[in-house]
């Protein structure tokens, strides 16, 4: 029977996960990918292990579907967006990669903020620059590495990279283009941007793009070898995970605001314009004449999962020991501290934030009364109150009055209802486990004939879906609490840089 190879490789995991063309998981692998933190503000991973264990999931998956990899018609991936994957001219990897979380060129961005640089790249590329765009690496490469910027011969993403190691093609799709070097009007690549950022000298090194569901090259012989794949199998553009998330929860469409909750806080609607803010960055879609609407900051589940793994250690083990899931373990404790008062409020900000890369992570409002749990519903309530802000800048651009909710958290009934009473909307979750993964199978169809386009997903997303809606006590509730979090966060503005500065004296001892 025809399936489809969707790959989801995020900031910590890479994925295979393969589909029957009706939208059923047949099987999925995982595996980790080591993050590299050499000093403050560094996050990077090396290239060729995110393939090795990428080539694993895939051998895994094809081995649990118990199916032939002849029945795999056609391969996608998405990625994590951002970030910079360098090749040199040899088309081999140029040091490791800089993952997302990375925010090294933060001085760089807040020159470009204070000069008319900032006003520019709105007006030209559809965003104003931050810490993780290629724009802001590559800058950060030429002043402080110049014999690696001297080097540089393809840019890719994540996605990009593996698309290549698949095919040994090198490209890009739209959605990827977009995200630092071209022309927000006419979609294209704009050698002005390449100009406005300093390095022009790279033009020839950005990598050509196409559309998401295009068909690009097919699986190689070795690949083949290393994988079980079928050699010569399709493999289409693939797109940004932002992209793929919504479009596999069933939330790509016009009047829906697509939240996902992953390691970055995601939020995201279509237009048929494009319409510039400082708050959100206007991309390209998927199709021409469209335009992704995205605000976003590296601020959600990074922060669950960063508590679960420091602070939950024993627990995650004694839960893989007895088959549990850690967050099942956990359910009732975050449960009952949703039942009751509390004054705990968390700022999930350890990896950056929409208040500027040099706001950090805290707690507020802790008694000694206080334990675990008030403490998990403090940290998921900072994660929606930060999706919150961004969905408000959204709403006074864009009209919607439904949200489509995904990521790890969209699991828990309890955390999905305070989200949309957090919200004030309407939230919907699918079954959909691995939206992302879905949402690159569907452009894999789409490019080889099966579906007629990307959004034409074969399920009965009605069927599959649950609406939660706002409730009116708790909605009040969580006006108050929202409010006060966002005066935390303005009150601590100017004091956030002296925090940090006490890192950086602490190294210079």
């Amino acid at each position: 029977m025809p399936s489809l190879l969707g790959i989801d490789s995020g900031l910590t995991v890479t994925k295979a996960v393969i589909f029957d063309i009706d939208g059923t998981p047949i099987a999925v692998a995982r595996r980790r990918v080591t993050q590299f933190m050499p000093k403050a503000r560094h996050v990077e991973r090396n290239m060729d292990e995110l393939w090795s264990q990428t080539a694993d999931a895939i051998a895994e998956a094809i081995s649990l579907s118990n199916r032939p990899a002849s029945d795999i018609k056609a391969i996608a991936a998405t990625a994590h967006g951002d970030g910079i994957y360098l090749l040199d001219k040899s088309k081999k990897p140029l040091g490791r990669a800089i993952l997302s979380l990375d925010s090294r060129a933060g001085s760089i961005v807040d020159q470009w903020l204070k000069s008319p640089v900032a006003d520019a790249a709105l007006a030209l590329t559809g965003q104003l620059p931050h810490v993780s765009a290629p724009s802001a690496l590559l800058a950060w490469i030429k002043a402080n590495e110049p014999a690696r910027f001297a080097e540089i011969g393809h840019i890719l993403s994540c996605k990009d990279w593996l698309r290549f190691c698949l095919t040994d093609v090198v490209g890009t799709d739209r959605t990827e283009a977009s995200t630092s070097f071209t022309d927000v009007s006419t979609q294209d690549y704009s050698q002005d941007a390449l100009k406005l950022f300093g390095v022009a000298e790279l033009a020839g090194a950005l990598p050509q793009a196409s559309r998401s569901d295009e068909v690009v090259g097919h699986v190689t012989e070795a690949v083949a070898k290393r994988t079980g794949l079928a050699e010569g199998t399709p493999v289409v553009a693939g797109l940004h995970d932002v992209t793929a998330s919504a479009l596999g929860a069933g939330g790509y469409a016009d009047g829906v605001v697509a939240v996902i909750a992953g390691t970055y806080s995601i939020n995201e609607t279509l237009s048929a314009e494009p319409r510039v803010d400082r708050r959100w960055f206007c991309r390209n879609a998927i199709a021409p004449g469209q335009w992704n609407n995205m605000s976003i900051s590296p601020a959600s589940s990074a922060n669950y999962e960063w508590f679960l793994d420091r602070l939950c250690a024993s627990e995650i083990v004694s839960a893989e020991a007895s088959g549990q899931s850690i967050h099942a373990l956990l359910a009732p404790e975050i449960e009952a501290a949703f039942n009751r008062p509390s004054s705990a409020l968390f700022h999930p900000y350890l990896f950056g934030s929409p208040y500027g890369a040099d706001a950090s992570a805290s707690f507020f409002g802790l008694g000694g009364w206080h334990d675990r749990g008030d403490m998990l519903r403090a940290v998921l309530e900072g994660i929606a109150f930060n999706h919150k802000i961004h969905v408000d800048a959204l709403s006074d651009g864009f009209s919607f009055d439904q949200a489509r909710l995904a990521g790890g958290v969209s699991r828990n009934p309890i955390v999905v209802q305070m989200f949309a009473d957090v919200l004030g909307i309407p939230v919907t979750v699918t079954e959909t486990d691995e939206a992302a993964a879905w949402g690159a199978a569907l452009c894999a169809g789409a490019g080889i004939g099966f579906y007629a386009d990307p959004q034409s997903d074969p399920r009965d997303v009605d069927k599959i879906a649950r609406t939660y809606y706002p409730d009116t006590e708790r909605r009040a509730e969580y006006r108050i609490r929202y409010q006060l979090f966002k005066d935390i966060a303005e009150a601590m503005t100017p004091l956030w840089p002296r925090i940090g500065d006490l890192a950086v004296q602490h190294s210079q001892d």
